[in-house]
């Protein structure tokens, strides 16, 4: 209308009033990157030694990638925990990697991963973190249903060099269903173990087991 000459000054005050709202400063807005809940087991369990790293899963775990104190990279699919660690170990000077598991998914295709870990020969400690829930979906219980002292029977047949449990209450598993060799420690001896376990070679495996908050 400007350009015709139909403009008239009612238009003009308008058109100067939308101007200057283009032209205002803006404060960029508030990033708050996503954090575990309050009394999440993954909050502990997804620590790490100094010197070590871990690799990123599917599950409220993989938040640990948005945290730079976890040292844990590398994303990948529902099922491919720790693929990738197989295709790096032979090119790259770290000898020991961590990767977390959550249980659901380990149950839908996570443990088909880790029978390609121990039949590649890598060295890598899987943290299998049992919260008893599927969470990012509402907290269902994971399909199949499998126990701790069935994951841990899973993980020694399929050839891990050792199984320890990290439990909130060790008293509530009988070490009769466990298979030999399987220790159950309280949750506290995290640290120790993981050091133990990123010097051994082969497979490993942790169950932290602590129920989602």
């Amino acid at each position: 209308l400007e350009r015709l000459g139909a403009a008239d000054s009612a238009l003009r005050q308008r058109l100067a009033r939308i101007s200057g709202f283009e032209q205002r400063g803006w404060a960029p807005p508030l990033v708050r990157s996503p954090y575990f809940c309050a009394g999440c087991p993954h909050n502990s369990s997804t620590q790490l030694p100094d010197g070590s790293r871990a690799l990123a899963g599917i599950g409220c775990h993989g938040m640990a990638s948005f945290m730079p104190e976890r040292r844990t990279h590398t994303p990948t699919q529902m099922g491919g925990e720790g693929a990738t660690w197989i295709g790096q170990a032979p090119f790259v000077k770290d000898t020991h990697v961590f990767q977390n598991l959550g249980d659901g998914t380990y149950t839908h295709s996570g443990s088909l991963a880790v029978r390609a870990a121990a039949s590649s020969g890598v060295n890598i400690t899987y943290k299998i973190l049992f919260n008893d829930a599927v969470a990012m979906t509402g907290g269902q219980p994971a399909e199949g249903g499998l126990s701790v002292a069935q994951i841990a029977a899973q993980m020694s047949a399929e050839g891990a060099r050792r199984v320890v449990v990290l439990s909130e209450d060790a008293s509530r598993h009988d070490v009769a269903d466990f298979p030999e060799g399987v220790d159950i420690l309280d949750r506290a001896a995290l640290p120790t173990v993981q050091k133990q376990l990123r010097d051994t070679a082969g497979v490993t495996v942790i169950i932290y087991d602590q129920t989602c908050a």
